[in-house]
């Protein structure tokens, strides 16, 4: 996920400041919108040629590249007063960085007959049957209709049962009441919270190891008593989750393999 400097604690924003505006992102982000933006598409020359998302940003402060782990999407942000030229500039000096992140971007793998998938915290085989159903170790499909589809739906229908009961709890725990829970395929974020209290959560983190999702709704629940990621935001995260440290890191470091998987068969 990426991190933007002096929205997290001290420890958090002197590692992104060694990055100097660099950011390799493989999946959801929990920074606020930047606001209204202008994109514009360039080339960097090279072996091979690089696409780059020119991206204005009114509220940004400082140039800004990003590489995707999920599709490989490069995204120069600058901010106001910054030319193209040499926002273009910083990012060729930077090209070799580029072109390493890019080659780390994660192969995609297709949800077949066949195929072990992990929720939940269990490597579950796709078999044929009669209806689609999930067991302890098998997701069982109608054998005349495509696999990926159906078991796309079971493992919304389980994260959906594990987020809700996790927001919940949580939500006790901290003495509020969570809103609306709804669920959807982002690549930009794990979650969100909106004033209203309302949650949203990727449904692909029921692939993730439980202790990750039971973080993620952590990390939403605490936006009801704080709506930033101020200091005290992140102690009533520490509160719930005292390891919550452990797994942000695998939602940074393993992310983009949750979206490997394809369901669109």
């Amino acid at each position: 996920m990426s991190v933007k400097s002096g929205r997290h604690l001290p420890q958090v924003r002197k590692a992104v400041k060694a990055f100097r505006g660099l950011v390799w992102t493989v999946g959801e982000s929990y920074a606020e919108d930047m606001g209204a933006r202008d994109e514009d598409v360039k080339v960097l020359p090279g072996d091979p040629p690089v696409t780059v998302v020119l991206r204005r940003s009114g509220r940004a402060r400082r140039i800004s590249l990003r590489v995707s782990g999920l599709d490989g999407r490069v995204t120069l942000s600058l901010p106001p007063g910054v030319s193209d030229s040499s926002g273009l500039a910083f990012a060729q000096e930077r090209s070799d960085w580029i072109r390493q992140h890019l080659a780390k971007r994660v192969t995609q793998s297709p949800v077949v007959l066949g195929a072990h998938l992990p929720v939940l915290g269990r490597p579950r085989r796709v078999e044929a049957g009669l209806r689609a159903k999930m067991s302890s170790d098998c997701l069982t499909v109608n054998r005349a209709r495509p696999a990926g589809p159906q078991v796309q739906k079971l493992v919304m229908d389980a994260a959906r049962d594990a987020l809700d009961e996790a927001s919940h709890r949580y939500a006790r725990a901290v003495e509020r009441k969570a809103g609306r829970i709804t669920l959807r395929d982002t690549r930009s974020r794990w979650g969100s919270c909106s004033w209203q209290g309302n949650l949203m959560y990727s449904w692909r983190l029921a692939l993730a190891p439980p202790d990750v999702l039971d973080y993620v709704a952590a990390h939403e629940v605490a936006h009801l008593v704080h709506m930033d990621h101020s200091l005290a935001f992140w102690s009533v995260v520490a509160r719930l989750r005292p390891d919550w440290k452990v797994q942000r890191d695998w939602l940074r470091a393993h992310g983009a393999t949750l979206h490997a998987w394809r369901f669109d068969d």
